[in-house]
């Protein structure tokens, strides 16, 4: 049973949000008796705008009425359908228009930019990341080196935490970087760690990147629609991103990418280029030359998948009428919330305190072993809430703006509580 005192302050808290309404605008998962469930994994999957449906079934229908003709008569003419997407994720990544481009999914992404970016010469030949980045980027870091026929494990810098330490500075950063700058060509960093939940200065790390002569780019999977960018003010080179997570675009939705202006005129880089990236006057002339669109939409390879990206644009269209700066703000007081309860309960919390060093995830690691934390996420998904765990024995929660309330908080920490104990 909830305490009362606390369950009646968190509905008085939800009942003065500004942004209360927001959740009716998404579909909430339900248990067999028709109740919401505790949905606290938007940092894995974000819940489907009510207004995905509709545009997915116009497109469907759209496509059924005109089959090609749609590419120019349809609602939303397909030829142009990416560029819906382009203002609102400018809007999110804190860039020019130019700078930002929908496409693809975030490791293909990754493959591009790094085709583009990661050009080994002399000494300079190494990639700086992170020790415990996600699998994905790490293999696709490595096999870029060795497709420059150079081995990983000497070109492959990973930079780890401090003895006992679960997080990284940017001073860290820095300090690795004073030392081994000359050897390094780009450095590869998180925006937001997808284990720890830790939000990092991203403009910071671009500054000591660039003044050791480093090209850098960042992975925003876990920091887009989650917390306020300022990429075009930050000095990054590129960045990429998936579309599922914070943004709500849906299972494998359509990632994005992000390439600094001063890099978008045809041939200021080299690219692998594909016919989508030409420039529009001359798209469909078909000639054999390629002739780049300017800026980050020279690097489209294939055009868009229509039905994969209207619910992307529903989800953007929330986004833009909620206002990330709102967003940002419940956000803080989401996660204030939720680190003040789970202080009392045995577990260690991994993620920063610092309002700056974080976004809407905690995660927090369990006690006992790995069997014993995965009984945990057990019980906690039969009592009708859904977060998740990273091996062995780390819980990841994110209580996202859009659609959590403080009331799904306490009810969290209650049920964790719960869980916690030994069973009889």
């Amino acid at each position: 049973m909830l305490p009362e005192p606390r369950l009646d302050h968190a509905r008085q808290l939800d009942a003065a949000d500004p942004l209360r309404a927001f959740r009716d605008r998404f579909e909430l998962p339900r248990d067999e008796r028709g109740e919401p469930l505790v949905y606290l994994a938007g940092h894995s999957l974000g819940l489907a705008p009510k207004s995905a449906r509709a545009r997915v079934l116009e497109e469907l229908e759209d496509w059924a009425r005109l089959g090609v003709l749609g590419h120019e008569h349809s609602r939303r003419p397909w030829l142009h359908y990416h560029e819906q997407l382009t203002a609102p994720l400018a809007a999110l990544a804190g860039a020019r228009a130019g700078e930002v481009i929908a496409m693809n999914a975030l490791t293909i992404n990754l493959h591009l930019m790094l085709a583009s970016f990661y050009r080994p010469q002399g000494r300079r030949t190494k990639i700086l990341m992170e020790a415990g980045a996600f699998p994905s980027d790490r293999h696709a870091v490595s096999s870029q080196i060795a497709w420059h026929g150079l081995s990983p494990d000497t070109e492959l810098i990973e930079l780890a935490p401090a003895q006992g330490a679960d997080t990284l500075r940017e001073a860290d950063i820095e300090a690795l970087l004073s030392r081994r700058g000359a050897e390094i060509a780009l450095v590869w960093w998180p925006g937001v760690q997808y284990l720890t939940g830790q939000s990092f200065d991203l403009a910071r790390i671009a500054r000591a990147a660039r003044e050791a002569g480093c090209v850098v780019g960042f992975d925003l999977a876990h920091s887009i629609g989650n917390v306020p960018l300022a990429l075009h003010d930050s000095g990054a080179d590129f960045a990429v991103w998936c579309g599922y997570k914070y943004l709500n675009g849906g299972p494998g939705a359509l990632g994005g990418c992000f390439i600094a202006e001063r890099h978008g005129a045809p041939g200021a880089v080299p690219r692998l280029s594909g016919w989508w990236g030409n420039e529009t006057a001359t798209r469909f002339q078909m000639r054999p030359q390629f002739q780049p669109a300017a800026g980050a939409a020279g690097w489209q390879v294939s055009n868009p998948p229509i039905l994969s990206s209207a619910p992307l644009i529903a989800s953007l269209e929330i986004f833009a009428e909620a206002g990330m700066a709102r967003l940002r703000q419940k956000s803080l007081a989401l996660s204030a919330l939720l680190d003040e309860l789970v202080r009392d309960l045995p577990v260690e919390p991994l993620t920063p305190r610092a309002s700056a060093a974080r976004g809407c995830q905690l995660s927090l690691r369990l006690p006992g072993d790995a069997a014993r934390s995965e009984r945990i996420l057990e019980r906690l998904t039969q009592r009708g809430v859904i977060t998740d765990r990273r091996e062995p024995d780390v819980l990841r929660v994110a209580p996202v703006p859009l659609y959590n309330r403080f009331e799904d908080v306490v009810r969290f920490a209650d049920e964790l509580a719960q869980a916690l104990r030994p069973a009889s």
